[in-house]
């Protein structure tokens, strides 16, 4: 049977000890033997054992102990032990307990005295405290606050008793009169907590009182006063005016723990934009002075909360919030350039940008190991304010492409994609970072930072000049052709066998799925890009020939875009160079180029040939440079760019709906009362107190005092637990909060008698803990009870509750059990739409273990409107843009993605074709960290995917 615990100690199962060791050892005179016989039997006890011959022992040989060691191990035992038979009446032995207590009550030692005052406040006989309470009064009086401190806590726990109204009548006022004279901190703050916990009123008559002194008071009893004012202004709202006052005046506390208690109760009672900025003034504080990390996420939290309530206030603080940068966590970083990000405004924008700036200069000294990923971050940053605010892009984007060939590739490749929408969006940029670019394109390594700047190379080359300089440095870093010496082919290859050799630690070479960004599988030679091979110069140069390297590990997917580019700019070279011969010059160096290629990918030398679909490209752009059409060179130079912008112009579309959707707020009714700030009466008004009324109004005028979710919903959430023919019928409204569900159950009696320890026992399957033991009830006839029940929950499985409902009547003497339906928690309760990068999601997809593949099985036909369903069905949020959804082509491929509450990753990619017969087959994939989700997802869809439901 399960009992209550005060106190846990860790018990050693190895070797148990023995009761009549242990009462050998109490018996002896040996003061260590009687210590650790005390502890072991302490240990028995709360592991389960009883011991009951040990009791007289120890009254007889522990009682009479002067050493304070036993007498503390004393009350520990004392403290655990049964001191009720099974009826519920206190044992009569306890009879000499009470004497003991009552003489340690008026020790001369002040020790003895403390512990036992802090031991009666774990007491619930009633029995046992009675006799004791004239000698807990006295120690009120005690000149040592040690013993005042924990007599005052002693008559707290008696007075809160079931029956200790009567025991102490006068208690609180006999506290008010200790507190009025008590000098120790400590006690002042437990004498304080008392009136606060039973006499609410006097608390406040005390504390308003001496308004004056409350800055003077210690960080405890300052907490205490905080917790009343919370507690206050719940219940009664038209008084916080006078309280938020005494929180202003404790901002100023020395004590840290004061000033962040001051804050956030400010912005939960106030939104007077004084009081705001108070508080964000001084969680900014704490920000910048704390060293703990944990802390600094807190504290961060708390600005995240105030910028989507109070955003105008935060603006002003966004240098402040900037300082945070300074933490060597990526986790604060990460953070603080979230909440930044969405401060940022025209008036602030070159300040943010030049800090930013300064930050990612610090990340080239290389000091930190996580360096690369906090200049990724910042990077993306960075290019957030460019997006929004193009003006600064001219400031910051030369900085950046002195990145583009980072040893990170992540950052590499965000400067690439940053560089690429900048030179769009900002056309008077253009010539700069087209030379800029040409310049250091020799210091790329990672192939799709190449793959990337080739494609910028081949759009915005537009001047003779500039055309000319693209092909030269192509043409550079290839190296000089061919690939590979065809005279000693069949044996071992010199160049190629130096080149391909040397890079063999940084590459895989294997062929294997990998999901594009349309949801789809392709095959593709992967090679790594977290490190490189020193680079390979060609003989008699010093030019770094990055692209040649790469051919000769076998990445021609990077040799089918160089193709193009160089396909794209000798068309480009067509439109302004008037002298043919050179036009034709630079084709046959590009046709050359394109054979070598080919030439290579057929060979031997290297371990796998070419792809087949990088083979038709760079095929396609051979026979486009033999003959030119002028519908073919439109497409070229023209279709690829205008795809692009559209692309830009729809992520822009996508970002100002989410805006949208985040900017909807609730209104209130028509019908409402108005309250007329300008009739209001002003007397004895401060301005802060003026403000606070204003900002109600104003809350209540946009429906922000308006509770979410209206009652038609929680008709929805109620279970009927028992049938309507059994005695006892029961029903729960469930509600998911976090990790916490809560139960709340309806029991009413149907019967005409009295049900007598009526208990609600509930039991769970999956990550579910039941928080807190059921109790007893008794319930009259045809009468009904609320009965609480609180579960924590740990992942995002589906978990389950079951239970049943026990009674016993008069009429019978055994008891009764009802068995209770099951409670199936849903994950949809758990998950929320979340967005993420294509990159990102095939960076998860890859590393994810759990995959579950479920096929497709439904009676809808519209693969479009299949798609809606299911992202209905699981709440989660489609990643792939709605303009690679359009036509009819009988095929779709999509990305869906969801974060849970513990911060698990959901990821769902949905392939599906439909068949001639009209009928639609395919699978739907769900990878996910951990299995539970996994599994969870793929049977909300098996149930849903049908199109019935």
């Amino acid at each position: 049977m399960e009992k209550s615990c005060t106190f846990l100690v860790h018990f050693d199962k190895g070797s148990p000890a023995i009761a009549t060791e242990i009462k050998e050892a109490l018996e002896g005179s040996d003061v260590s033997a009687k210590i650790d016989a005390m502890k072991k039997a302490i240990s028995l006890l709360l592991n389960g054992e009883t011991l009951p011959q040990l009791f007289i022992t120890i009254v007889r040989y522990v009682l009479p102990s002067e050493d304070h060691t036993v007498q503390k191990l004393l009350l520990l035992y004392l403290e655990i032990i049964d001191k009720k038979d099974a009826k519920g009446t206190v044992l009569p032995e306890m009879i000499l307990i009470c004497q003991n207590l009552r003489n340690n009550l008026q020790h001369p030692n002040e020790y003895i005295r403390g512990v036992t005052l802090r031991f009666l406040c774990r007491l619930n006989e009633t029995e046992i405290i009675e006799p004791l309470i004239p000698s807990v009064l006295q120690n009120l009086e005690h000149r040592h606050p040690f013993i005042r401190r924990n007599a005052i806590s002693a008559v707290m726990t008696i007075y809160k008793l079931p029956h200790g109204e009567q025991l102490l009548v006068d208690a609180p006022e006999m506290i008010e009169k200790v507190l009025s004279i008590e000098l120790d901190q400590s006690a002042k703050r437990n004498a304080f907590l008392m009136l606060f916990n039973c006499d609410q009123d006097r608390a406040i008559n005390y504390l308003l009182t001496n308004v004056d002194k409350v800055s003077e008071w210690g960080e405890l009893l300052q907490m205490v006063v905080l917790e009343l004012i919370r507690k206050v202004c719940r219940t009664n709202r038209g008084e916080k005016g006078k309280y938020i006052k005494i929180i202003i005046s404790l901002l100023n506390s020395p004590s840290n723990a004061v000033i962040y208690e001051c804050a956030s109760t400010l912005v939960s009672l106030s939104s007077a934009p004084t009081a705001i900025r108070a508080a964000a003034s001084t969680y900014c504080q704490l920000l910048i002075s704390q060293s703990d990390n944990n802390v600094k996420l807190i504290v961060l939290d708390r600005l995240n909360e105030l910028k989507s309530s109070h955003r105008e206030i935060m603006v002003d603080r966004i240098m402040d919030v900037l300082r945070a940068l300074s933490s060597p966590n990526l986790d604060i970083q990460k953070k603080t350039l979230d909440i930044v990000l969405d401060l940022i405004t025209p008036r602030n924008i070159n300040e943010v940008v030049l800090m930013l700036k300064k930050e990612v200069m610090k990340t080239q000294n290389g000091e930190l190991e996580k360096n690369g990923e906090y200049r990724q971050m910042l990077i993306q940053a960075i290019h957030s304010c460019a997006i929004k605010f193009p003006e600064v892009a001219s400031t910051v984007v030369h900085l950046l492409m002195d990145f583009l060939g980072d040893s990170n590739v992540a950052s590499a490749i965000d400067v690439a994609i940053f560089v690429r929408e900048i030179i769009e969006t900002n056309p008077k940029l253009r010539v700069s970072i087209i030379t800029r670019l040409l310049d250091t394109f020799y210091q790329i390594r990672a192939a799709r930072v190449c793959s990337c700047a080739l494609w910028i190379i081949g759009e915005y080359c537009l001047s003779l000049s500039e055309v000319e300089s693209g092909i030269a440095t192509i043409k550079q870093c290839l190296g000089e052709l061919p690939f590979f010496s065809v005279s000693e082919e069949g044996e071992a290859p010199t160049d190629a066998s130096k080149n391909s050799q040397q890079p063999s630690s940084v590459t895989v070479s294997s062929r294997r799925p990998a999901i594009l960004s349309d949801g789809t599988y392709a095959t593709q030679s992967a090679a790594s890009e977290t490190s490189f091979s020193p680079p390979t110069n060609v003989q008699g140069s010093l030019v770094a020939v990055n692209l040649r390297s790469h051919l000769l590990t076998g990445d021609f997917f990077l040799g089918a875009v160089v193709a193009c580019t160089l396909t794209k700019l000798v068309l480009r070279l067509e439109e302004v160079q008037p002298s043919k011969v050179e036009v034709n010059k630079a084709s046959a160096q590009a046709l050359l180029i394109m054979v070598s290629m080919i030439q290579l990918g057929q060979s031997p030398v290297l371990s796998h040939p070419i792809d087949g679909d990088s083979y038709d490209r760079i095929l396609l752009c051979i026979r486009l440079l033999c003959s030119t059409g002028d519908e073919v060179r439109k497409i070229w130079l023209q279709s690829c760019r205008q795809s692009f912008v559209k692309m830009l112009s729809e992520k822009q579309l996508r970002e100002t709906e989410e805006l949208k959707a985040k900017a909807q707020v609730s209104y209130a009714q028509p019908d409402d009362l108005i309250d007329f700030y300008h009739l209001k009466s002003r007397k004895g008004m401060s301005q802060l107190e003026l403000e606070d009324e204003v900002q109600d109004d104003l809350k209540r005028a946009t429906g922000e005092f308006i509770k979410d979710g209206d009652d038609a919903n929680k008709l929805n959430r109620i279970l009927q637990l028992t049938g309507f023919s059994d005695p006892v019928y029961a029903e729960a409204y469930v509600t998911v909060h976090h990790y916490d569900i809560v139960l709340d159950v309806t029991v009413i009696n149907r019967t005409k008698d009295t049900l007598q320890n009526l208990c609600l026992e509930l039991a769970t399957m999956g990550d579910l803990k039941l928080v807190e033991r059921p109790q007893n009830y008794t319930l009259a006839p045809e009468s009904s009870k609320q009965i609480k029940a609180n579960i924590k929950v740990s992942s995002t499985e589906t978990g389950v509750i079951f239970g049943n409902i026990v009674y016993e009547t008069s009429n019978v003497l055994e008891r009764t059990v009802v068995v209770l339906n099951d409670i199936h928690i849903d994950i949809m309760d758990y998950i929320s739409p979340a967005v993420c990068t294509d990159s990102a999601f095939r960076t998860m997809w890859a590393e994810f273990e759990w995959e579950n593949k479920v096929a497709v099985n439904t009676i809808i036909q519209s693969e479009k409107d299949f798609l809606d369903h299911v992202i209905k069905s699981t709440n989660m949020k489609c990643l792939t843009a709605p303009s690679a959804l359009d036509g009819d082509c009988g095929f779709l491929a999509a990305n869906l993605y969801a974060k849970s509450i513990f911060g698990e990753d959901a990821l769902v990619n949905i392939s599906i074709e439909k068949q001639a017969d009209g009928k639609l087959s395919g699978y739907i994939r769900i990878r996910s960290k951990t299995q539970g989700i996994a599994l969870s997802l793929g049977d909300k869809i098996t149930l849903k995917q049908k199109g019935g439901s």
